[in-house]
């Protein structure tokens, strides 16, 4: 302990005492680099927050200097000065190089600003989703069919970019899917990373068709790697999926003209009056890619929901 005692004695109380203060104030200079300094430690985030702040430290380090060199005359002051000057305008420069670089083509860029930008993603995050779908878009003829039911793999997520495709089933019609919605995200939804499956939907290009699609195996490692992304692709692929149950929610009846919320739990049987008894149905297909829903009971005290 003594000779901790006597380090910081040495080391508060070995310089001489200020005993008289200067009365005239620095230059302009120096209180311009002061200035300069307060104002860049009030810098954001992201690639324009860097910008911001290397750009008024480099001002204030670089007055700094100069003041040490005008005023002070004191070489050390000036050298330290210089080099925090010449470290935030290298800096300076590679964050401005950065945020050239982060450049896409016409139909990514559309993309971002119609479906990323406004949830606030950078496009720092936006430049790894897009690498992962190695920055292709794909095009779809029409007629020409995305997914066969019952024969095409599920191996990857697509995203509609331009063009409008039908899905259907047994040859019926379900639905449509539009530009910035996911072609397969039920069939996405459906199953885990380690299962494998089959579409049990067709689905058909109406128009000439561009579409982005992520292969299963490559998009998972990119969530294994940023969990934000991960988070980000559950909510937009839940809301895809949302979106196609309320587009099939007019097409859910059952007989005797009633007709059923899809958003009600999934059951089939129905308490319908004086309705005789037959044969358990059959399983239904499932229910992501717009089958009817199984129809749910009517409950108690309500009345089912007249179609109009």
């Amino acid at each position: 302990m003594g000779e901790n005692a006597s380090f910081w004695e040495s080391l508060i109380y070995a310089h001489p005492t200020c005993t008289t203060w200067k009365q005239e104030a620095e230059g302009s200079i120096y209180h311009l680099a002061s200035i300069f300094f307060v104002v860049g430690f009030m810098g954001g985030s992201g690639f324009f927050g860097l910008l911001y702040v290397f750009s008024l430290l480099g001002l204030g380090f670089l007055c700094s200097s100069v003041w040490a060199w005008l005023d002070v005359c004191a070489a050390d002051i000036f050298s330290w000065n210089f080099v925090l000057f010449a470290i935030c305008f290298v800096q300076f420069v590679y964050v401005t190089y950065q945020v050239r670089s982060v450049a896409f083509d016409r139909e990514f860029q559309e993309l971002y600003s119609a479906l990323f930008q406004p949830l606030g993603i950078s496009l720092t995050v936006y430049r790894k989703i897009v690498l992962c779908c190695d920055a292709e878009v794909i095009t779809l003829e029409k007629e020409h069919c995305y997914a066969m039911q019952g024969k095409t793999p599920i191996d990857k997520l697509s995203l509609l970019v331009s063009g409008r495709i039908r899905v259907t089933v047994d040859g019926e019609f379900l639905h449509y899917i539009f530009p910035l919605q996911f072609l397969d995200s039920p069939e996405w939804d459906s199953l885990r990373p380690t299962e494998e499956g089959i579409f049990q939907v067709t689905l058909t290009a109406e128009t000439d068709c561009r579409y982005v699609a992520w292969r299963r195996k490559k998009l998972y490692l990119l969530f294994a790697k940023h969990r934000f992304i991960s988070r980000l692709f559950s909510i937009l692929i839940g809301s895809d999926i949302a979106e196609k149950l309320y587009a099939l929610n007019d097409r859910v009846h059952v007989g005797q003209g009633f007709r059923y919320d899809i958003r009600l739990p999934n059951f089939y049987h129905v308490a319908l009056p004086e309705t005789p008894p037959g044969p358990p149905p059959q399983r239904a297909p499932r229910l992501q890619r717009g089958s009817p829903r199984r129809q749910p009971p009517a409950a108690p005290g309500c009345a089912p929901l007249l179609a109009p």
